[in-house]
């Protein structure tokens, strides 16, 4: 457990650094000097964090599903047709709750 914990501190360490340092990178003026628009960049850096975390989701949903389904047909071997027709169903549905959240969250923007 302190492990995951590691990684979530870390992941949560590198979202806030690209937070903050993207605010000043990205508010350079162009050419003619117009300055970026402010709220924008926020809304971007939202849309981008939100279809990571649900690409992620998606990510672990399916690896529990395939694990727990690999699992299950390894203990009995004769039940593996009636083990893999759900595990199916049940990983496009993840799948497709994912799929409507990246568009959620890429809309939004």
């Amino acid at each position: 457990m302190s492990k995951a914990r590691g990684w979530v501190a870390l992941a949560a360490m590198v979202v806030g650094f690209g937070i903050f340092s993207a605010s000043p990178a990205l508010a350079q003026g162009a050419a003619g000097g117009t300055a970026v628009s402010g709220p924008a960049i926020p809304g971007a850096v939202g849309a981008g964090i939100g279809a990571g975390l649900a690409l992620i989701g998606a990510g672990l949903g399916v690896g529990r599903i395939g694990g727990s389904a690999v699992e299950s047909i390894a203990r009995q071997p004769e039940a593996a047709g009636s083990i893999f027709t759900p595990m199916i169903i049940t990983a496009a549905m993840v799948e497709g709750a994912a799929l409507f959240a990246i568009v959620v969250c890429l809309l939004k923007n």
